[in-house]
C-alpha cells in the first residue's frame, strides 16, 4: 500500500497530526508511506519508520507539476491543507482514491481531532487520536542540572507573544532550580536578546540563546531534555507536548480549545478570558493587547508551583 501524505504547513500543526499518521500506518499495516510538505514538517516526521520517500513542496508551481509527475501512482493520497496549491496538487497526482482536508468542516474541535475524523471520515473508521508522537532517536542529556524551557516566540504574529521582561522575571526566580534555555527562530532573535539583557540584568548567568541557532532536528531534540516549559501558542509547545514535558502555556488571541497540548499530563493554560478572546488576530485589533499583557510572571509561577 502506498501512501502520500500531504503535512500540514507549520511545525505545531505537523505535529499534531502524528497520532493520525499512526492510525493510518497501522490500519494499512503493510504501507509505504511518502510525505511532502514545508521543510519544518519534514524534518519533524521523516523518520517515521514507514517513511520511505521525503519531498519539500514546491512553491513554484511549473517546479510542482514536474515533481508531481515523478511521483508515480499511489493507492492513496490524504492532503492535510486545504490550500490551492494542495488542491492543485491533488487534481495533478496519480492515486486511486484523493482525500483532502476541510479546516471548516469541524468546528469547535481540537486540531489533533479534526485531522483524526478528517481521515476517519474518508476511510469509514472509527480510530481514536493517542498522544502525539515523534520518531527520534533518543539521547541522553548533558550535566545533571534540572533544564527549563524558555519559548517567547510565535510564529502566527505578535499578537501571541508574551512580554520579555515576564518570560525573564519567571526564569529569573526558578535560576536557582533550573538551568535556563531561551529558544526562538530566527525572527525571533530580538526577543529572545531582550529576554538574555533582562536576565544579565538581574545577575542571572546559568543560561543558553539558542535562538536562531537550532536546526528543527536540534531543537527537538533540546525541548526531549526538558523538565519544565514556559511557553506561547506555538509549535515548540506540541513538541514538548509529544514528550510530555510539564509546560505551563500562556494563551491570548488563540482558541486552546483547539491548539492547545494534546494529552500531556502535566500542561497548564494560562490566560485572562478577557471579552476579546480569542479574537484570532495575527495583531491586536484593538491596540492594547491586554490579553497578554495582563497575564503577569506571578501568574506564571503559581501554575508552576502545582507541578511540584
Amino acid at each position: 500500500m502506498k501512501i502520500l501524505i500531504e503535512l500540514p504547513t507549520w511545525l505545531g500543526d505537523a505535529v499534531m497530526v502524528t497520532p493520525t499518521i499512526e492510525n493510518l500506518s497501522n490500519f494499512f499495516n503493510d504501507s509505504e508511506i511518502t510525505l511532502i510538505g514545508s521543510i519544518v514538517a519534514i524534518e519533524a516526521l521523516k523518520n517515521h519508520p514507514k517513511v520511505t520517500k521525503t519531498y519539500v513542496l514546491e512553491k513554484n508551481y511549473f517546479n510542482l507539476y514536474n515533481t508531481i509527475k515523478s511521483f508515480g501512482e499511489f493507492d492513496v493520497f490524504f492532503s492535510f491543507r486545504s490550500s490551492f496549491r494542495s488542491k492543485f496538487m491533488k487534481f495533478f497526482i496519480s492515486s486511486k482514491r484523493k482525500y483532502q482536508f476541510d479546516k471548516n468542516k469541524f468546528i469547535n474541535t481540537h486540531q489533533v481531532e479534526k485531522y483524526n475524523n478528517f481521515v476517519n471520515d474518508s476511510l469509514n473508521i472509527n480510530t481514536f487520536a493517542s498522544k502525539l508522537i515523534l520518531h527520534t532517536e533518543k539521547k541522553n542529556k548533558d550535566g545533571k542540572n534540572k533544564l527549563l524551557g524558555i519559548n517567547p516566540g510565535a510564529s502566527f504574529g505578535s499578537a501571541k507573544r508574551w512580554y520579555p521582561k515576564e518570560f525573564a522575571d519567571v526564569a529569573s526566580d526558578l535560576s536557582s532550580q533550573y538551568d535556563i534555555i531561551i529558544f526562538g527562530g530566527p525572527g525571533e532573535k530580538d526577543i529572545a536578546n531582550d529576554i538574555e539583557n533582562y536576565l544579565i540584568e538581574k545577575g542571572v548567568d546559568n543560561y543558553q540563546n539558542l535562538a536562531a541557532k537550532t536546526t528543527i532536528k536540534e531543537l527537538i531534540t533540546q525541548i526531549s531534555y526538558l523538565d519544565l516549559f514556559i511557553t506561547s501558542d506555538s509549535g515548540p509547545m506540541h513538541l514538548a507536548a509529544a514528550f510530555q514535558v510539564p509546560t505551563v502555556a500562556i494563551f491570548g488571541p488563540t482558541m486552546d480549545n483547539e491548539t492547545s497540548q494534546w494529552m500531556n499530563e502535566k500542561s497548564i493554560i494560562v490566560k485572562k478570558n478577557l471579552e476579546c478572546q480569542p479574537c484570532m488576530k495575527r495583531t491586536c485589533p484593538l491596540g492594547h493587547h491586554n490579553c497578554m499583557k495582563q497575564v503577569k510572571a506571578l501568574d506564571v509561577l503559581v501554575a508552576v508551583k502545582t507541578f511540584n
